[in-house]
């Protein structure tokens, strides 16, 4: 069997050698090459052929970000990033997967040997994902819509404070999911159920999804925090470090946050978040699975199915990895299997239906 062709570009001699070390230590993967900066990067990938690179967003000479943005347009690949866990370093993080990178691996800012080896299992596993991935040419895009029209829109909302949301939509996803979320959240209506959403992302990253989403959608949008009343025209997104559980008191519902233990190994999980939907809302709630890695959410977007709500699998061409909702589509846990792009107008449609 071929192995999957890695070439690390890193300015750290130390990171380089520990990421080599990691992913060499693995029988599927190889090696094939080093580079500390875009330049060196650029001859090798022609010399080498690469399956994947592993790129750090802060380099000398040309940052991370732009020598990402030719590769997507003169030769796409896939692409995992290297990335710190600070405000700035999960600002530029996000962009890089709206460029076009399959996902992103922490990189500490101090005992960098240690904490990178304490995530050896997961950073071989990114990048045997990011092989199988889907990539796409980067096309250079405007927000949807202007920060002006999107004031509008949220102020045409007929909801006070104090409105209840009858229906819930729960939303679900992993690798590539922060695209395929922000896909969802700027052709929702602005005066759409209320939507929680899990997407693993580590904790530093979920406070600047949420902001970076909230500038874009029409919905308010935000992150999630214990207790909060779950209200219409807006999206709670799940902490990076806790389960987002929905509860329902009389007429509302409201958001519980848990730090309880991962399941299947995550925290956001979306099987914690849609069974605590189904036992909420039941039928009321509306589950929608995206892409992702591994199998979270098939099994409770399964329990949601079987309870009467309408459940939603994203299909296999549009996704970046086909595996959550691949495995919700073997369980037979999906009402409908649909591209991305088909999805926010068949929630909208099934919202309208129930009325």
């Amino acid at each position: 069997m071929k192995k999957i062709s890695v070439l690390i570009i890193d300015d750290s001699a130390v990171v380089r050698q520990i990421l080599k070390e990691i992913l060499s230590s693995d029988d599927e993967i190889e090696v094939v090459g080093t580079a500390i900066d875009p330049y060196i990067a650029r001859d090798k990938i022609k010399r080498l052929h690469p399956d994947v690179l592993t790129l750090d967003i802060e380099m000398p000479k040309m940052d991370g970000i732009s020598f990402l943005r030719n590769v997507m347009r003169l030769r796409p690949m896939p692409v995992v990033m290297i990335s710190s866990l600070t405000q700035q370093g999960a600002d530029i993080a996000l962009e890089a997967l709206s460029i076009g990178a399959v996902d992103y691996i922490s990189k500490p800012k101090i005992d960098v040997a240690h904490e990178l080896g304490e995530y050896a299992e997961e950073i071989i596993a990114k990048v045997k994902n990011a092989a199988r991935a889907k990539v796409l040419p980067y096309v250079s895009s405007t927000q949807p819509k202007s920060s002006e029209s999107i004031d509008m829109l949220r102020a045409s909302r007929p909801y006070s404070k104090l409105t209840t949301t009858e229906k819930i939509v729960a939303i679900g996803a992993s690798t590539g999911g922060t695209e395929a979320i922000k896909e969802i959240l700027i052709n929702m209506r602005p005066d759409s159920p209320g939507i929680v959403i899990s997407q693993h992302i580590p904790r530093a990253f979920s406070g600047a999804f949420s902001r970076r989403m909230d500038s874009l959608s029409p919905m308010a949008v935000c992150e999630a925090q214990d207790g909060q009343h779950v209200l219409p025209g807006h999206a709670y997104i799940a902490p990076g470090d806790m389960h987002l559980l929905l509860v329902r008191d009389g007429a509302r519902y409201y958001i519980k946050l848990d730090d309880g233990e991962p399941c299947n190994r995550h925290k956001p999980s979306v099987d914690v978040m849609f069974r605590s939907v189904e036992a909420a809302a039941g039928d009321n709630a509306i589950g929608v699975l995206l892409t992702g890695m591994g199998a979270d959410g098939a099994r409770g977007l399964k329990q949601m199915h079987d309870s009467g709500s309408k459940t939603i699998a994203q299909d296999e061409a549009s996704s970046v990895v086909w595996g959550m909702p691949g495995e919700a589509v073997k369980l037979e846990a999906a009402d409908f299997v649909l591209p991305l792009n088909k999805i926010a107008q068949k929630i909208e449609s099934l919202i309208s239906d129930a009325k």
